[in-house]
């Protein structure tokens, strides 16, 4: 059955829906040997399609939930070499790439697929999936500064969304604090930049939950395939997350 060009390209696995339209807008995509430059073309799975120079191949859908480790870097190559998510799913067939970002101090769970629509439908800022770290801080959290965690923190020009804390741990005013946070953005390492705002080091960061995935049952460098029914209930999560808190 014919479908539209853009939503072939994500459904390989290649891109998002919305690059895709970008990318047939750039004349970047032909059809069995012909430019196509305009949105709304329609084509069948069986065409020969070519994107910037390579030809898809319709790959099976594939999802994962990975811990991953401190000092791996949450890309598929690196410049200087370093260990990177790519090098833990070399046995796996199709190509998967990491659905958002984890910082390369951090550990904790990340999602790799190959689907590109629903990587786009996770990782979009308007649907609100939540994330759950546990952050190590130096010395003890406050209240005033708990409040703010709460409320927002204002970091540049920026104001981040209220975020759920709560102090795990903290045993006198001259030790480290171990505090649970979960917010629904994604800014470039937003936790670490919350704390460091506030007057705190970050020393240990790990997120613990993607939704209600959890890292149960397994071990720094491993992954797991998620069922039909998590991922559904991802997708359901992020196409109400405009009416969620």
């Amino acid at each position: 059955m014919a479908e539209r060009l853009q939503k072939l390209i994500a459904a390989s696995g290649y891109t998002s829906r919305r690059n895709a339209e970008q990318l047939i807008l750039d004349g970047k995509v032909t059809v069995n040997g012909t430019v196509v430059n305009q949105l709304g073309v329609k084509a069948e799975p069986s065409d020969i399609i070519i994107v910037e120079g390579v030809r898809l191949l319709k790959e099976n859908k594939r999802y994962y939930l990975f811990y991953k480790p401190e000092k791996v870097i949450t890309s598929m190559s690196d410049e200087k070499d370093r260990t990177c998510v790519k090098d833990f799913f070399e046995s796996v067939n199709e190509r998967v790439v990491p659905v958002g970002r984890l910082d390369y101090d951090t550990s904790g769970a990340l999602i790799m697929s190959n689907d590109g629509e629903f990587i786009n439908l996770i990782t979009h800022p308007r649907h609100k999936i939540k994330k759950t770290y546990v952050a190590k801080i130096s010395g003890k959290l406050d209240d005033r500064h708990l409040k703010i965690l709460r409320s927002g923190v204002r970091i540049d020009n920026y104001k981040t969304a209220p975020a759920e804390v709560n102090i795990v741990k903290n045993k006198n005013k001259s030790s480290n604090t171990l505090v649970r946070l979960t917010i629904h953005e994604g800014k470039n390492r937003q936790i670490r930049r919350m704390f460091e705002t506030l007057g705190y080091e970050v020393l240990k960061l790990k997120r613990e939950a993607i939704e209600d995935l959890t890292l149960e049952g397994l071990k720094k460098g491993e992954y797991r395939v998620l069922t039909i029914h998590e991922v559904k209930r991802l997708i359901n999560k992020a196409n109400n997350g405009e009416n969620r808190k």
